[in-house]
C-alpha cells in the first residue's frame, strides 16, 4: 500500500487518524480535535504533519487546528460550505474536488445530513475513506442539519465505494452502535459476529477504527434501510428507504 496509517483516541472518544505518504513522507491529520495527542501520535511515529484535512466545523474536530498550523505550517483543508468555521483554512474543497497529500490523490465527497456542508475524502490508492461524522462503524451521525433524505443520500454515495475500502470514522461509538444494530437486526447472523468481536475489542481497550466497508454493508443498520429486515423493524414494510432509515434514526435517538 502506498500509505500507512496511525490510529489513536483524541478527548473522550473522538478517533485521531494519521496518513503518511510512503513515496514523499507527507502526512496529514483527519480532523484535529485536540493538539495534544496528535503531537505525541507525531512524536511516536516520527512523522511530520503537512497537511489537516477538515471533514466539518463542530469544535470536536477543529479545536486543535490552529496549534498544528502555528507549529507545523500544516496546509489546512476544509469544507468550502463551512468556510466561516474553519477561519485558518488555506483551501476550501467541494463535491469532485481532488485533495492530494504529497503523491497520495484523494476525492471530496460532499456528505452533508450530520451538518450541512459536511464532506469526506476518499483515496482510492489507499482504499481509505475518511468519513467524519458521517458514516461510523455499524453507525451513522445525528441529524443536526440535515433530513434523512440528506443523510441517506450521503451514506449511499459512501456505500458505493469499493467494498474493501477501510473506513476511518470520526468517533468511537462502535460498541453502541453494536448493541443498536443487534436491535434492529436481531436476525443478521454477520451483524451476531461483528458485535461479539467488537465486544472483544473493547473490553480489551482497543480501538475498533478502521473498519472494511463490506462490513459495513453487511451490518450497518444505517446502510440495510433498504432491506425488508429493518423496514419491518420498523413497521414500515414496503417503505421508502428515507423514511425507514429516518425512523430508524430516531429510534437511535432515544435507544
Amino acid at each position: 500500500m502506498p500509505a500507512e496509517f496511525h490510529v489513536f483516541p483524541c478527548l473522550s472518544d473522538n478517533i485521531g487518524v494519521l496518513m503518511r505518504d510512503k513515496e514523499t513522507g507527507a502526512c496529514a491529520s483527519i480532523d484535529a480535535p485536540e493538539a495534544e495527542p496528535i503531537l505525541a501520535a507525531l512524536e511516536q511515529t516520527g512523522w511530520k504533519l503537512t497537511d489537516i484535512l477538515v471533514t466539518h466545523k463542530h469544535p470536536d474536530h477543529v479545536a486543535g487546528v490552529a496549534e498544528l498550523k502555528e507549529r507545523f505550517g500544516a496546509r489546512v483543508v476544509a469544507p468550502v460550505r463551512e468556510a466561516e468555521f474553519v477561519p485558518e483554512a488555506d483551501l476550501f474543497v467541494n463535491q469532485g474536488d481532488t485533495v492530494m497529500v504529497g503523491s497520495l490523490s484523494g476525492t471530496v465527497l460532499f456528505t452533508p445530513g450530520h451538518t450541512a456542508g459536511h464532506i469526506s475524502y476518499y483515496f482510492a490508492g489507499a482504499r481509505a475513506l475518511f468519513a467524519g461524522d458521517t458514516l461510523f462503524a455499524l453507525g451513522c451521525g445525528r441529524l443536526l442539519e440535515g433530513t434523512p433524505e440528506d443523510m441517506w443520500r450521503s451514506l449511499q454515495k459512501l456505500a458505493a465505494l469499493p467494498d474493501d475500502t477501510q473506513v476511518f470514522c470520526g468517533h468511537e461509538y462502535t460498541l453502541s452502535n453494536a448493541r443498536f444494530a443487534l436491535a434492529a437486526d436481531p436476525d443478521n447472523a454477520a451483524l451476531k459476529l461483528r458485535a461479539a468481536v467488537v465486544e472483544g475489542q473493547r473490553a480489551d481497550g482497543q480501538l475498533t477504527v478502521p473498519s472494511l466497508l463490506r462490513d459495513e454493508k453487511a451490518t450497518n443498520p444505517f446502510l440495510r434501510a433498504d432491506q425488508p429486515a429493518l423496514a419491518a423493524a420498523v413497521d414500515l414494510d414496503g417503505s421508502d428507504p428515507v423514511a425507514v432509515f429516518a425512523a430508524l434514526r430516531e429510534w437511535k435517538n432515544n435507544f
